[in-house]
């Protein structure tokens, strides 16, 4: 049973370093992808985002299973952390990560907004684009590439 305790606040004041860390270890532990948010506590923007999410729960159910979700605030005291990304063009911002803590995609928000909020059919999109394999599509491309196997090594015999 998992121990992790999301990061729902950008708090300037946690460790970036060890929320990271902790996050990585929890999407590497779930089989999921890491959702990095990098924002500010007084952003417009972050703000619409937690309600869109609420207003919103397939979305977010959806991310809660494909994904462990991080916020970091752009803060002094992340910089270090931050540093190893791609710069930030506003907030919030996204970072999709395995979780290796490889780099997969770097996402301005700007691009899912919609008026005051974000725009659903994009959101659920990007969402849907990152999230990891399941286990079932991985199952079902095993068992494609074992009858690949098969079928060339009968295809071969005749």
């Amino acid at each position: 049973t998992s121990t992790y305790v999301e990061v729902t606040r950008y708090d300037p004041n946690r460790n970036a370093e060890k929320d990271l860390a902790d996050a990585l270890a929890e999407a590497k532990r779930a089989g999921k992808r890491l959702l990095l948010a990098v924002g500010v506590d007084w952003c417009e923007w972050c703000h619409a985002l937690d309600n869109f999410y609420a207003q919103n729960l397939e979305i977010l159910a959806f991310r809660k299973r494909n994904y462990v979700h991080v916020k970091i605030a752009f803060a002094p005291q992340s910089i270090q952390v931050l540093s190893r990304f791609p710069p930030i063009p506003g907030y919030p911002h996204f970072f999709i990560l395995e979780s290796s803590g490889q780099l997969l995609h770097s996402q301005d928000t700007t691009e899912l907004e919609l008026g005051k909020s974000y725009d659903t059919a994009k959101f659920s999109a990007f969402l849907k684009k990152w999230a990891p394999y399941s286990k079932t599509k991985k199952q079902w491309l095993m068992l494609l590439n074992i009858d690949w196997l098969n079928l060339s090594y009968e295809r071969i015999g005749d």
